[in-house]
C-alpha cells in the first residue's frame, strides 16, 4: 500500500460539519450522506468536508481530539511510555494535514494543533526507528502495538529487505563460524602424535 492509498483510506473518517446551504440525501456508491440543512450538524466523509470547505459551503467542525490541551496530554503520555500510546484516530495524520491546511478558520489554535501533531509524529518515528534497529541488531521481533497504518507504512519499504538481509547472513554464519574446543582438541592431538614421529 502506497502512501496515496493510505490517505485515500483517511479521507474516508466521518467528520461533522455544519453546512451553510440546504440540498436532499446525496447518494454515492460508498454509502448515502446528508440530507443538509443550513446551520444543523451533519456527518460526512472528510473528502466530502473538504471539498464542501473549498467551496466555502460549510463550517467544519474539528475532531474533539484536536484540541491543544488534548494533544498535550497524548503527547506526554507518548514521551513517558516506552511502548507507543494509542492514538485517538487512526489517521491523525492525514486529518490534521488535510484539516489544518484548509480550515484553520475553524480549529481554535491551529498553529499550536500543528506544532504538537508533528512533535507527536517525531516522537513515534523515533520509537519506530529505534525498534526496527533493535529487531535487526539481532532481537526475533519488534514492539509495534498501537501503530497506525501510516507509520506502518512509512518504514514498509525498508523492513522486508532488511530482514531479508538479516536472513542470508544467518544463512552463511556456519560457514563462517570459528572452530568448535572438541574440532580444534582434535587438531591440536593429530599435530601432537605427528611430531612425536620426527
Amino acid at each position: 500500500m502506497n502512501p496515496e492509498e493510505v490517505e485515500f483510506l483517511g479521507e474516508k473518517q466521518l467528520i461533522s460539519i455544519i453546512p451553510t446551504f440546504n440540498s436532499s440525501t446525496i447518494h454515492l456508491v460508498s454509502g448515502d450522506i446528508g440530507p443538509f440543512r443550513a446551520s444543523l450538524p451533519v456527518n460526512v466523509p472528510l473528502w466530502v468536508a473538504v471539498n464542501l470547505k473549498q467551496q466555502r459551503k460549510c463550517k467544519i467542525q474539528p475532531p474533539d481530539w484536536m484540541d491543544v490541551e488534548q494533544l498535550e496530554l497524548l503527547k506526554e503520555a507518548e514521551k513517558a511510555s516506552r511502548n507507543f500510546v494509542k492514538m485517538p484516530s487512526e489517521h491523525y495524520m492525514i486529518e490534521g494535514k488535510l484539516l489544518l491546511s484548509i480550515a484553520t478558520d475553524d480549529i481554535a489554535r491551529a498553529d499550536e494543533v500543528r506544532t504538537i501533531i508533528k512533535d507527536i509524529w517525531d516522537i513515534r518515528m523515533a520509537k519506530l526507528r529505534s525498534s526496527v534497529n533493535t529487531l535487526i541488531t539481532g532481537k526475533s521481533y519488534g514492539n509495534v502495538d498501537n501503530l497506525t497504518i501510516m507509520e506502518i507504512n512509512s518504514m514498509r519499504p525498508l523492513i522486508p529487505h532488511a530482514m531479508d538481509q538479516i536472513h542470508r547472513m544467518k544463512m552463511e554464519r556456519p560457514r563462517f563460524s570459528t572452530p568448535s574446543q572438541s574440532t580444534s582438541l582434535g587438531l591440536l592431538n593429530s599435530s601432537t602424535v605427528i611430531s612425536t614421529f620426527k
